[in-house]
């Protein structure tokens, strides 16, 4: 039975606002390469985790996400090659920048382009395909996600593995009041040095499950230079991430609650996979 056009129009425009929605969402926190280091400078155990990967693969390992080579950067320091693929401009130039000042041999193990998990294809497979720090989160829709899982299988070798790690969602976090705001202190931020008044808000949608978080960081002392940063991320529930796996070819080898293999509990934050092919 067809829809009525005036009920069709609706869905139609409110599909078209979410997707606007998510993709101002999806890149808008990716937009300051620099920010975005000082902000994450601190989270260096998934980077331990992904580099101890890489060497016991032996390599060459493909990085799906590298933001600003934060993962990258070490895989080639420890000796492996690795071919870090990331669709965002600015994060591109930095994670370039970062790289250009290691030393030659390490420089030479690091190829950085442009390109995005849907549509990636290389003419060359690998022992190793991550997806760091919850790349699979901007993947939206089951079409985005089944694109993202396609680009691994043509990459992985027949006995690769594939390891990614997204949050867990947390129910008190998605209940969240919209209009509730969270302090979150003064944060320097790089493009003038003044200490911005920090702070958040969250709403989700429970249809799309996506959460967007809005950061709002407030100038000190000029309110023109005040802005706000959505940030939107696909929740992936530990089932349903399962049956994602299993009905686009893979096999799942751990399914942890943190990088050192614990179980996921409620006080779990990542969800780690190691997957391979079926």
């Amino acid at each position: 039975m067809a829809l009525p056009s005036s009920l069709h129009s609706y869905w139609t425009e409110m599909a078209r606002r979410k997707a606007i929605r998510a993709a101002t969402g999806s890149e808008a926190h990716y937009e300051d390469g620099r920010y975005y280091d000082q902000a994450y400078r601190r989270r260096r155990h998934d980077v331990r985790f992904y580099t101890e990967l890489a060497v016991h693969s032996g390599g060459p390992v493909l990085e799906l996400g590298a933001g600003t080579g934060r993962v990258a950067l070490a895989i080639g320091k420890a000796g492996i090659e690795v071919v870090g693929v990331e669709p965002m401009a600015p994060m591109l130039a930095r994670a370039c920048e970062r790289r250009d000042k290691l030393p030659r041999a390490a420089r030479d193990r690091i190829e950085l382009r442009s390109g995005t998990v849907e549509r990636l294809r290389l003419r060359r497979s690998f022992p190793l395909v991550i997806a760091p720090f919850n790349v699979w989160m901007h993947l939206y829709t089951r079409e985005d996600i089944e694109r993202g899982f396609a680009t691994v299988r043509h990459h992985l070798e027949p006995t690769g593995r594939f390891v990614f790690d997204v949050l867990l969602p947390d129910p008190s976090s998605l209940a969240r009041e919209p209009s509730r705001r969270y302090l979150g202190g003064r944060v320097p931020h790089p493009r003038d040095g003044s200490r911005y008044r920090y702070s958040e808000y969250f709403s989700y949608d429970p249809f799309s499950q996506i959460e967007t978080v809005m950061m709002d960081f407030e100038h000190p002392d000029d309110d023109r230079l005040s802005f706000c940063t959505p940030l939107t991320q696909r929740q992936f529930f530990p089932a349903e991430l399962e049956a994602l796996l299993h009905y686009n070819g893979f096999a799942i080898e751990s399914h942890t609650g943190d990088f050192k293999g614990a179980a996921i509990s409620a006080a779990t934050e990542s969800q780690v996979v190691v997957a391979r092919l079926r």
